[in-house]
């Protein structure tokens, strides 16, 4: 007789499917202030106990606890807030446009501002950070001009990438945010090959890499790895952890048994698992991989855990595959709820200036989708002329691109 049972593969399972309430203990959560702070040259293998806890600042009273509540000028506080409300605000706004039949598509970042955010005020304008679709924090925090950011939405003749890429899929060199490729996972090795760029020419930028939960499963990940543990890369590999590739529970890319951050630690890399729903704890996080990059220490690895709040792009329907209420039962919360309870028991921010900012913020962010449309959107046929496929692809047009241009009339 055979002694052994029908072998069975695992399919990982979600806690919660629509009509159940999930069930969030898979989280494993510390509390605010519990998980300890190592130094900035800390061996990587001695952060294991870092990749499978949670390291958070705020406590549900707003209070900043532990040592990683580093002293923030409460000036950054208030930059960081607005830049959320921003970016919130901007969001709702584009999604409205898009079923206005605008834009084609948009993607937004309900529920992820502080991760962009925080970050971005935690690095130098010159470092670049190679984005995925969800990061307009970033712009937001680094006051990218709203006009062009939406007509790049608008695919518009003010493109300022002339309609090469999909709505969402910002460029914009002068403020450090590397092209977003709509194929996922390349954004590490970029970043990786960027950061060793910048130590062989000997110069002070480092770089921060963008991937999300499911992208973990692509092989760039792990080539990315290798190469930033081998050669020390001066860069931060941030995995956003919000809880759904698509309609893919994050189990299914391996976040089960393990966390991603844990991966980091098997490769070398130095690795932590944060809040990314508590800005300060996001803050001095960013801060601390930073210092590392900068003082030539090698990579860091950072596991953001949050919640995709919204639907992954205007394509999908989130109702389908997930409970309709479940971010209302996030046990992270609110990001700007957060930080603006922290703010309030500062004395640094009040309702009424929530109310102020709100207002100005939206003001600002209609003002600015205005002056867009002047421009043209998807329905009114002002976009870039077909001619400019032709261009920008050599330094000078050769003769068969003259040719196929001259045959098309234009």
């Amino acid at each position: 007789m055979n002694e052994y049972a029908p072998l069975r593969l695992h399919v990982p399972e979600p806690t919660g499917r629509p009509g159940c309430q999930t069930d969030f203990s898979y989280l494993r959560l510390n509390d605010a202030g519990q998980v300890r702070k190592p130094p900035i040259d800390v061996e990587p293998a001695d952060t294991a106990d870092l990749s499978s806890s949670l390291i958070r600042v705020l406590d549900g009273e707003g209070n900043a606890l532990g040592p990683w509540a580093a002293d923030i000028d409460p000036q950054v506080l208030r930059q960081g807030m607005r830049a959320m409300l921003k970016t919130r605000i901007f969001d709702s706004r584009m999604v409205v446009a898009q079923r206005q039949k605008k834009m084609s598509f948009y993607m937004q970042s309900l529920g992820e501002e502080a991760i962009g955010t925080a970050q971005a005020l935690a690095l130098n304008r010159t470092d670049m950070c190679f984005p995925t679709y969800r990061q307009q924090s970033i712009l937001m925090a680094r006051d990218v001009s709203l006009v062009e950011m939406i007509c790049q939405l608008l695919s518009n003749e003010r493109d300022p990438l002339k309609g090469r890429q999909l709505p969402i899929m910002y460029s914009v060199r002068e403020a450090g945010f590397f092209t977003i490729s709509g194929n996922l996972a390349t954004q590490f090795v970029q970043a990786v090959g960027w950061a060793m760029a910048s130590a062989i020419k000997g110069d002070t930028k480092i770089a921060s890499a963008w991937i999300g939960d499911g992208a973990t499963a692509e092989s760039d990940f792990h080539t990315a790895l290798t190469f930033a543990h081998v050669y020390r890369a001066p860069v931060i590999l941030n995995v956003v952890n919000n809880q759904w590739a698509i309609s893919t529970f994050q189990a299914i890319a391996g976040g089960e048994s393990t966390t991603f951050a844990g991966r980091g630690v098997g490769c070398g890399i130095a690795s932590l698992r944060v809040d990314g729903n508590d800005f300060l704890a996001v803050y001095a996080a960013s801060r601390w991989a930073t210092e590392r990059a900068r003082r030539g220490l090698g990579p860091t690895l950072i596991e953001w855990v949050t919640y995709r709040a919204g639907p992954h792009s205007t394509s999908d329907d989130p109702s389908k595959y997930r409970p309709a209420d479940e971010w209302r039962h996030f046990p992270l919360g609110d990001p700007i709820a957060r930080l603006k309870q922290h703010l309030v028991t500062l004395g640094q921010w009040s309702e009424q200036e929530h109310q102020a900012v709100t207002a100005e913020l939206e003001a600002e962010v209609i003002a600015a989708q205005k002056a867009a449309e002047q421009f043209g959107t998807l329905s009114n046929g002002l976009i870039p002329s077909a001619a400019s496929m032709f261009e920008d692809v050599y330094k000078e047009m050769p003769d068969h691109l003259r040719r196929q241009r001259q045959e098309l009339g234009i």
